[in-house]
């Protein structure tokens, strides 16, 4: 039997989090979710999931872009993928690219949300190997 690749989400919008669970569980994922960051920086050092997909805007405006920072300086999972899932380009017009920002934001790469399941898919694939 192959073990399934993990993906965990960290999100707010539980309606967002079980879209993208549809998504990414039809095609061969497991996925495990948090609402918030603290709870989701205690799954990702205990399950050790192969990539986590992580919301900017939660409690605080920047949550997200601070939990990328904090899974960075730790030792142990510090090489998880993540990818960043925002609305700041849809609202403000602003984007990020994960060339340029790599510095100011160490991340694999940004989807827009909404997220279209197929980028969702193919970003997924692309950071984790099968």
């Amino acid at each position: 039997m192959v073990d399934k690749k993990k993906i965990l989400i960290i999100d707010d919008d539980i309606d967002l989090v079980e879209a993208m669970r549809v998504t990414l569980e039809s095609v061969g994922f497991e996925v495990i979710d948090a609402q918030e960051g603290n709870r989701g920086l205690e799954k990702l050092r205990q399950e050790k999931p192969d990539l986590v997909l992580l919301d900017v805007m939660m409690a605080h405006l920047d949550e997200g872009f601070q939990l990328a920072y904090q899974i960075r300086s730790e030792e142990e999972i510090k090489d998880t993928p993540v990818v960043i899932l925002t609305a700041v380009g849809n609202q403000t017009g602003f984007t990020f690219d994960p060339n340029k920002d790599e510095d100011f934001l160490p991340v694999q790469a940004f989807l827009e949300k909404p997220v279209n399941p197929r980028d969702l898919i193919d970003t997924v694939r692309q950071y984790v190997r099968a």
